[in-house]
């Protein structure tokens, strides 16, 4: 069953524990009474699989941030097929910029696996860039960097090569400054990945296997381990990472 965030999520919503207010990066940047009263103000909630955070459509209600699990950002076709934007791992806070102008979103947020989800409230958010010049700071950063993560999202879509796709995907997963939370090991299935890189689960299997042998990545049990970042943002099939 496919639900909202204003409905299902904010009913599980509860006050963060000490240890997911640690994960949150901006909170970090806040003086310490904007930082007390924001640990009051912020709420998170448990979103299941197939849960959608945010809908094509609906108006902007919270400032949205993944404390652990995996969120997908997609939108539908004309034609009606899933178009799958990119994945939003731990660390991550979205939704800035639809929030900024106040319009309703034009992407769905959908869970993929049971994710901590944490919200803070759209005027809250208004209030700290009206008097926070370091959240300013934070949140201005945050939109540079995803205009860099799209432009580079256009180049994955002209990779033709599925074993380019998947590298450059995998490095958009962890960028160090939009996901802090996911250090060098993502925890990630292959279905999973193939779900946001739009290919089967048995062709990333082998793109996979492809990039270990190159050693850019290391596959672990429960996840993918970076051994080169830079090696797989300039990875193509035509000039593949080598490594002694």
């Amino acid at each position: 069953m496919v639900m909202s965030a204003a409905s299902s999520l904010r009913e599980r919503a509860r006050s963060p524990s000490s240890a997911e207010l640690q994960s949150i990066p901006w909170l970090r940047v806040l003086d310490a009474d904007d930082r007390q009263r924001m640990a009051r103000i912020l709420v998170v909630a448990h979103a299941e699989p197939g849960d959608r955070i945010c809908r094509v459509g609906r108006a902007p209600t919270y400032w949205f941030g993944v404390v652990d699990g995996l969120l997908k950002m997609s939108n539908d076709s004309k034609g009606g097929a899933q178009i799958t934007f990119t994945g939003i791992p731990p660390g991550a806070w979205f939704g800035e910029g639809t929030l900024l102008k106040r319009e309703v979103y034009r992407y769905n947020i959908e869970a993929l696996r049971r994710s901590t989800v944490a919200g803070l409230p759209i005027d809250e958010f208004h209030a700290l860039l009206d008097r926070s010049i370091p959240f300013n700071r934070f949140v201005m950063n945050q939109l540079n960097e995803r205009l860099g993560q799209f432009i580079a999202a256009r180049e994955i879509d002209r990779q033709n090569h599925p074993d380019a796709r998947v590298a450059r995907s995998l490095a958009a997963l962890f960028h160090p400054i939009l996901y802090p939370g996911v250090g060098e090991l993502l925890r990630i299935t292959q279905q999973e990945l193939a779900y946001l890189v739009g290919l089967s689960r048995q062709r990333v299997n082998q793109a996979l296997r492809a990039l270990q042998d190159q050693n850019v990545i290391r596959i672990e049990y429960g996840g993918l381990r970076v051994l080169d970042l830079a090696g797989l943002r300039e990875y193509s099939f035509d000039n593949p990472v080598s490594k002694p």
